[in-house]
C-alpha cells in the first residue's frame, strides 16, 4: 500500500487554469510535430502492438501496482472528440469564462492510450488521475498541474503534452471540483492538495509508462501555471528527483499570503455599495485609460502594453478626480482615488511587508470579475473557511490583520512553497524555466521576482550563476497565464498553429520545448518569443511578436523599427 503520510513518501502533489486555450479548434488541425533534440528517443510501435497493449494494460496495472484501481484504458485516435462525463471530473470543472477555461469536450490531437485510475494516498484520502500514452512516444514523461483551489484534471494540457510525444499525467489535486469543503477536518486531503497529489501522480505515472512501453522514460518534465506553477516549485523544493525540467508559470508562491492579499484587497475596495468601491466601468473607462496615458509610452511605443510595470508609479491624475458630490461618469471621487492608490501599493501589516502590489495595467480582464468585484475571491473564501478556521459559516468579509497572520502562521504542509535552497535540484542538473505575465491581476508578477531573488540570496548565487539552472521570463501584456494585450502566446498550451511545417513548437517560441532543449542539449533560452494573434485567433494572422527577456533584463524599443516585430527590441539591464 502506498503510504503517503510522510512528506518524503517512498512511493506514490490564479491561481487559475494553466495554459488553456480560448479556442480549441486547433486541436483538430493535426498531430503536433515537436522540435526533437539530438538526445530525444522515439519508440515507435506497430499499430497492432500499441493497440493490444492498450487493451490489456488495465488488468496488468491492477495486478502489479498496489493501491491503484484502474477504471478503464481505451485507445483514443487522433481527431476524436471526447466529451467528459461526471465520472471523469466534477461538473464544476466545466468552466467557460476567463481567466479559467475548462471545456466540456476537446478534440484529441494525436493517438493515445487513455488510462483513468484512482490512487489511495491515505486511509481517508486519494487522488483521481489520468495517464495519456502517445503512440509516437519520444521517451519523455510529463506531469501537468492544476488551477486555483480546484480539483480538476487539466485535460487540455495533457492533450497538448501527449501530442508533443510526452507520456503525460494529470490528477485532481486530491479532491473533486472547485469547492474546498473536502478540506474540512481532513488534513490528509489538504496534504494531497499541498504537494502529494502531484508527487503521487508522478511516481505512479512513471511506473505505468514503464509497464506500457517496456522502457524507462529518458527525461521527466513538469508544465503548470498559477497553482500549477506553485506545484512545480514545490516539487523542486521537496522532491528534486521527480523532474529534470520544470516550466512554472505565474507561480502561486507564498500561498498563505496570497490568500490574505485577496481578502486585503476586498478590505480596500469594499462592497459595491461602499463609497470606496469602483465599478468595472470606472476601472475600464476612467482609470485604465489614465494609466495608459501615464505609462504606456514609457517604453517608447503607444500600443496598450506596459512593457515593464516597474517603471509605472501610477497615481490618479487630477483631471479624473472630481468633487465628492459629483455624479459624473467621467471621473472618480476622492475616496475612490484613494482606493486606486492603495490597490497599486504593497500590502503591509503594520511595518511588515506581506505581498507585492497589484501592478498598473492589470486592472482589466479577470481583475474586474474577481479581485476588484466587491467580494472576497472564492479561493480565499474556501481557504479561510475550510482550512484556516474549519468553520463553514465564517463571515470572510470581516477578516482582518489577526486572521491574515493566523493564515501565515499555520502554513499547512509548507504550502507557502518559499524554500530558498533548491541546491538538490540544481546539483542533479535540473532546469527551472519560470514565466509571469506582467499584466497579471491574480498573482502579482512581482512575486516571481521576489522568489527568484530569495533563491539567489539563500544560495548566494549571482545572476550569471542562477542562469545555469533557473531563468525567469517576464511576459509583457500577458494577464493570468494566458491572453492579454501583449505577445502572450509562449507555448504554454495548445494555442498556436499546429499544422505540418509550423514553427510553433520551436524552442525559441515555446517554453516547454525550450526547457526540453535546455535539459537535453544544454542550450539555455536567452529570450522567449511570444506571439499575439489577431483577436487571439491563429487563423487570422499575427498582430505582434516580441522576444521576452530573462529577468533581470528589460525590453527596450530601438525607437526606429516596426514595434510589432521582435528585432526592434533588445534586452538591456534594468535601471530605474
Amino acid at each position: 500500500m502506498f503510504s503517503c503520510k510522510s512528506s518524503r513518501i517512498p512511493v506514490p502533489l490564479l491561481l487559475l487554469a494553466a495554459s488553456l486555450s480560448t479556442s480549441f479548434t486547433s486541436y483538430s488541425s493535426g498531430l503536433v510535430t515537436g522540435h526533437p533534440t539530438s538526445s530525444s528517443v522515439q519508440y515507435p510501435a506497430s499499430v497492432a502492438d500499441f493497440d493490444s497493449k492498450c487493451s490489456s494494460i488495465a488488468s496488468r496495472l491492477n495486478n502489479s501496482i498496489p493501491n491503484v484501481t484502474v477504471h478503464f484504458a481505451e485507445l483514443v485516435t487522433q481527431g476524436t472528440n471526447i466529451t467528459f462525463t461526471n465520472s471523469d471530473r466534477d461538473p464544476s470543472c466545466v468552466v467557460n469564462v476567463e481567466p479559467l477555461f475548462l471545456p466540456a469536450s476537446l478534440v484529441v490531437p494525436a493517438d493515445v492510450c487513455r488510462i483513468s485510475l484512482d490512487v489511495q494516498t491515505s486511509e481517508r484520502s486519494g487522488i483521481h488521475m489520468e495517464t495519456w500514452l502517445p503512440r509516437n512516444w519520444t521517451g519523455r514523461f510529463l506531469s501537468t498541474g492544476n488551477g486555483g483551489i480546484g480539483g480538476c484534471i487539466q485535460f487540455p494540457d495533457i492533450a497538448y503534452a501527449s501530442a508533443l510525444g510526452f507520456a503525460a499525467v494529470g490528477a485532481n489535486n486530491g479532491h473533486d471540483g472547485f469547492s474546498g469543503r473536502s478540506f474540512l477536518n481532513n488534513s490528509d486531503v489538504v496534504e494531497d492538495f499541498a504537494y502529494r497529489s502531484v508527487h503521487t501522480g508522478v511516481v505512479v505515472g512513471k511506473e505505468i509508462t514503464k509497464t506500457f512501453y517496456g522502457y524507462e522514460h529518458t527525461k521527466s518534465y513538469f508544465l503548470g501555471c498559477s497553482t500549477g506553477g506553485r506545484q512545480g516549485l514545490k516539487s523542486i523544493q521537496d522532491f528534486p528527483e521527480d523532474f529534470d525540467g520544470v516550466v512554472a508559470g505565474a507561480a502561486a508562491t507564498e500561498w498563505n499570503k496570497l490568500m490574505d492579499d485577496f481578502s486585503y484587497i476586498f478590505s480596500l475596495t469594499g462592497t459595491p455599495d461602499a463609497p470606496s468601491f469602483l465599478t468595472a466601468e470606472a476601472w475600464v473607462n476612467i482609470v485604465h485609460p489614465d494609466i495608459l496615458k501615464q505609462c504606456d509610452t514609457i517604453d517608447g511605443v503607444d500600443d496598450g502594453v506596459i512593457e515593464d510595470p516597474h517603471l509605472c508609479n501610477y497615481a490618479p491624475s487630477p483631471d479624473i478626480v472630481c468633487s465628492r458630490d459629483s455624479n459624473s461618469t467621467s471621473c472618480i471621487t476622492p475616496e475612490q482615488a484613494d482606493t486606486v492608490r492603495k490597490v497599486f501599493s504593497p500590502f503591509f501589516i503594520g511595518d511588515e511587508f506581506i505581498y507585492p502590489r497589484l501592478v498598473p495595467g492589470s486592472e482589466i480582464a479577470e481583475a474586474l470579475s474577481m479581485v476588484l468585484a466587491g467580494d472576497v475571491i472564492t479561493f480565499s473564501v474556501e481557504w479561510f473557511k475550510f482550512v484556516i478556521n474549519s468553520d463553514p459559516n465564517l463571515d470572510v468579509k470581516t477578516l482582518g490583520p489577526s486572521d491574515w497572520k493566523k493564515s501565515i502562521a499555520q502554513d499547512p504542509f509548507n504550502i507557502s512553497t518559499f524554500k530558498g535552497d533548491i541546491s538538490a535540484f540544481k546539483n542533479r542538473g535540473g532546469k527551472l524555466l519560470s514565466y509571469h505575465g506582467q499584466a497579471d491581476s491574480l498573482i502579482s508578477p512581482e512575486s516571481s521576482e521576489i522568489y527568484y531573488d530569495h533563491v539567489s540570496s539563500t544560495m548566494d548565487l549571482s545572476t550569471s550563476r542562477m542562469d545555469d539552472f533557473y531563468r525567469l521570463f517576464r511576459i509583457s501584456g500577458m494577464v493570468h497565464c494566458f491572453t492579454g494585450p501583449g505577445a502572450w502566446n509562449v507555448g504554454q498550451g495548445l494555442f498556436g498553429d499546429t499544422s505540418p511545417g509550423s514553427d510553433y513548437t520551436d524552442p525559441e517560441k515555446n517554453v516547454l520545448m525550450a526547457a526540453v532543449r535546455w535539459v537535453e542539449e544544454g542550450t539555455a533560452p536567452e529570450t522567449i518569443e511570444g506571439t499575439k494573434f489577431v483577436n487571439d485567433t491563429n487563423s487570422l494572422g499575427v498582430e505582434l511578436s516580441r522576444k521576452h527577456c530573462k529577468f533581470p533584463l528589460r525590453n527596450i524599443y530601438d525607437g526606429v523599427g516596426d514595434s510589432t516585430k521582435p528585432e526592434s527590441w533588445s534586452c538591456q539591464p534594468m535601471s530605474d
